[in-house]
């Protein structure tokens, strides 16, 4: 690896974009890179139904990926009546909040003892007090109460004043917090109470290399499995929105029987996704080096802009070829440890191994240099005039030549 670095630096003034003084590889139009060639795409808000790429680079971390033992540890004990007196529940991913909530709603309590028992509170409309003077009172004609506290993020100002509740709770009290989209401060009073007393279960946002795996286990139980063809069609036209996915993944399951493999055609006739014109396909032929199925392709990007903006086209083949430049830098391209290395599935490898092959290490750094400059102009940066299928045609070419 020592070596592959050393010959980085020495490709051409490209290499400024992921080179600098502090051991981090440099900018893409504002993304922040860490020391290994791992790509993440991190999303930002925006109203179309897609969400404008904010490219991002990090080492895979297995810690970010959804602890799916911990989540059914938490709902074993729940059922089999091991039940804690605070059940606080916060992070960036929503999907695990919302399934554990509602996992505590449907099943602590009888249906018959939730009319007096249960109670839905909406952090906007109430403060800590009014918390935890209802959390204080006594259930009526039942072992517990529970109450479920959501959109709890809206008490972040105030949440510290939880601390001496949360050091002697009221035991006959299930109190669930619903913290989504941010963390308490594991340092402070608070989280090491919450932690003590009760569950702290902190959800974690999914790195784009990571959803298909997630799909894979979700499905599993389920009797189904899915190829990664499919599941990487999903995650491109989905991102890592794990709720968005899994509502797509019910409708599946609900058109398709058991022990099915979802594949391609179910993803393209049932979601709506074409199998044949997508990031996926374009990221393929591109490195196939087939220069007219890339065109087709890009034909239908710009024939159809709202389903397949430039934004996301851009974003993921810089992932594709920052993954690619890593793969040149490897020392064993054996395809276990290619995808190893790049945590990809290995179905894949191939792909990377034919793409190796038509873009050398000099020839990525310049398609990496070339993707950075229509980041900008497909946000509108020195290229007002110019229709977004016109920028990608203009993209391919100079990627292809």
């Amino acid at each position: 690896m020592t070596n592959f670095l050393r010959t980085v630096s020495k490709i051409d003034t490209l290499f400024s974009l992921f080179l600098n003084r502090n051991e981090n590889f440099g900018k893409f139009s504002g993304c922040n890179t860490s020391k290994f060639y791992s790509p993440k795409v991190k999303l930002q808000s925006s109203n179309t139904k897609f969400r404008g790429y904010k490219l991002e680079f990090g080492a895979f971390n297995l810690k970010n990926l959804p602890r799916l033992d911990e989540v059914k540890q938490i709902a074993a004990d729940i059922k089999s009546r091991k039940l804690k007196p605070i059940y606080f529940l916060m992070g960036e991913e929503p999907y695990y909040i919302d399934k554990l909530s509602d996992f505590i709603e449907d099943n602590v309590l009888t249906e018959e003892e939730r009319g007096f028992n249960q109670m839905v509170l909406y952090g906007r409309d109430v403060s800590i007090d009014d918390i935890v003077g209802n959390a204080k009172r006594f259930p009526m004609m039942a072992e517990y109460q529970v109450i479920i506290v959501k959109e709890a993020q809206d008490l972040s100002r105030n949440i510290e004043k939880l601390v001496d509740y949360a050091k002697q709770p009221q035991p006959s009290t299930i109190l669930v917090f619903n913290y989504k989209y941010k963390t308490i401060d594991k340092r402070k009073s608070l989280y090491k109470t919450l932690n003590k007393m009760g569950v702290v279960y902190e959800s974690k946002k999914l790195y784009e290399n990571q959803v298909a795996d997630w799909i894979r286990r979700v499905l599993s139980p389920k009797d189904y499995s899915i190829s990664p063809k499919a599941s990487q069609m999903l995650v491109e036209f989905l991102g890592t929105d794990l709720s968005k996915i899994n509502n797509e993944l019910e409708k599946l399951q609900i058109i398709l029987p058991k022990d099915t493999q979802i594949s391609p055609e179910h993803i393209e006739e049932n979601i709506g996704i074409s199998k044949d014109f997508n990031n996926f396909e374009l990221r393929k032929a591109i490195g196939d080096g087939d220069v007219k199925k890339a065109h087709q392709i890009i034909n239908y990007f710009a024939e159809n802009p709202k389903d397949n903006p430039m934004v996301v086209t851009v974003s993921l083949l810089f992932n594709f070829f920052s993954q690619l430049l890593y793969f040149h830098g490897l020392n064993d391209k054996s395809p276990r440890n290619v995808a190893s290395a790049l945590k990809i599935n290995p179905y894949f490898v191939n792909e990377y191994i034919t793409a190796a092959r038509n873009f050398p290490m000099k020839k990525v750094s310049s398609v990496v240099g070339t993707l950075r400059d229509f980041d900008v102009k497909s946000k509108g940066v020195g290229a007002n005039a110019v229709s977004q299928g016109d920028l990608l045609k203009e993209l391919l070419v100079r990627i292809m030549r």
